[in-house]
């Protein structure tokens, strides 16, 4: 098995799938490779999406430091996800499927996936949790509005662990007709690298607009991370600056890179929480996009070589942060980039970027209830 990252990534998947992962990865070559299909994605990313996403200072929210933060929040359907989901969609047009199967945990990504379904006009199947379909009412109400249909996952914890494996289910039955639109830096080989190369966008902006604000690169770049998409997006724009330190922050009752183990979920080996057996130990977090016991391979390696660290925020530390930002900046957090945000005061650096990932609508209910 030919690993992708050190000794993570892989294909750990059914006979059934190389095929499918072949096409994908021969066809996410050609398309690279391809100025026309470059063009097309940065078109709707400007026209459709909404990019270039601005950078705001947050003048209120740590005193003593100069915070930017990553407008994410500010794209189409309110998070980073459509950055991927465009991306996708059109690989997938490319390669002349019309079904799209998608799992989504805080529901962002499955938005993403309907809107981008909608706009293409592709067949839209999305699995998530029964207990997060209660947390993300608003998001499945808006799934629905745009044409997918939403099956609801009622084993384990009903949250994305489960929602992923029966979408992968799903795939494996319906492969020749269907692309699997993973929503993170997760997966077998190539997803972790297709997701990443479109999530680069947020770091490439990012790096520029921070020189053009300050003359200068960041001293910290900071993400929540939970199978990772958003934090690999804005660490591709500083992986090649040392001076530049990468902190990713996960859920404390979901660190798989603080406290798990290396062991294979949903088709590849990275670092998960699991048991001495390998056995995949359930997650939790009041962020449900963080709700999974796995991260992406590429975070597993760039931990291990020090490139990149990773520390946790608990669940009261994130909604203090969402509170904050409200009450400091006028601006309603996610509750995942809540996480990140929760780790900002104590950091010794004065120049520090965020990225804040998602906007907090779809949290409403889940804050306020605390």
């Amino acid at each position: 098995m030919q690993l992708t990252y050190g000794e993570y990534g892989g294909r750990f998947v059914p006979e059934t799938l190389i095929p499918a992962l072949d096409e994908l990865e021969a066809g996410w070559r050609e398309a690279g490779s391809d100025p026309g299909f470059r063009a097309e994605l940065d078109r709707l990313g400007e026209t459709y999406g909404g990019r270039p996403t601005p950078l705001t200072l947050a003048e209120r929210f740590a005193p003593g430091k100069r915070l930017y933060l990553k407008r994410e929040d500010l794209l189409h359907t309110g998070a980073h996800k459509l950055n991927n989901a465009l991306g996708q969609a059109l690989l997938a047009v490319r390669l002349g499927k019309r079904r799209i199967v998608a799992e989504t945990g805080a529901g962002q990504h499955g938005v993403a996936a309907a809107t981008v379904c909608a706009r293409f006009g592709l067949e839209c199947v999305v699995y998530m949790g029964a207990e997060d379909m209660r947390r993300q009412r608003p998001n499945v109400e808006r799934m629905g509005l745009l044409g997918a249909e939403v099956r609801p996952v009622e084993f384990g914890t009903r949250t994305l662990k489960e929602a992923t494996s029966e979408a992968i289910r799903d795939w494996i039955a319906t492969v020749d007709s269907t692309h699997y639109l993973i929503g993170s830096c997760v997966g077998p080989h190539p997803y972790p690298e297709i997701v990443r190369e479109l999530q680069s966008v947020i770091g490439r902006e990012a790096r520029e607009q921070l020189l053009a604000a300050e003359g200068r690169l960041p001293d910290v770049t900071v993400a929540c991370v939970g199978g990772g998409s958003n934090a690999i997006g804005l660490f591709a724009g500083f992986l090649d600056d040392p001076g530049v330190r990468l902190l990713g922050v996960e859920a404390g009752g979901a660190a798989s890179l603080g406290a798990g183990r290396t062991a294979i979920l949903h088709g590849s080996r990275s670092s998960v929480l699991a048991d001495a057996d390998g056995q995949v130990l359930d997650a939790e977090s009041i962020s449900a996009g963080l709700d999974y016991p796995g991260a992406g391979p590429e975070h597993a390696f760039l931990r291990d070589t020090g490139r990149a660290e990773y520390v946790t925020a608990s669940d009261e530390e994130a909604l203090g942060a969402f509170r904050r930002l409200a009450r400091t900046e006028g601006i309603l957090p996610a509750l995942e980039p809540a996480h990140a945000l929760a780790r900002v005061a104590e950091l010794d650096e004065e120049l520090i970027l965020v990225c804040l990932s998602g906007r907090g609508d779809k949290d409403l209910e889940e804050v306020l209830a605390r």
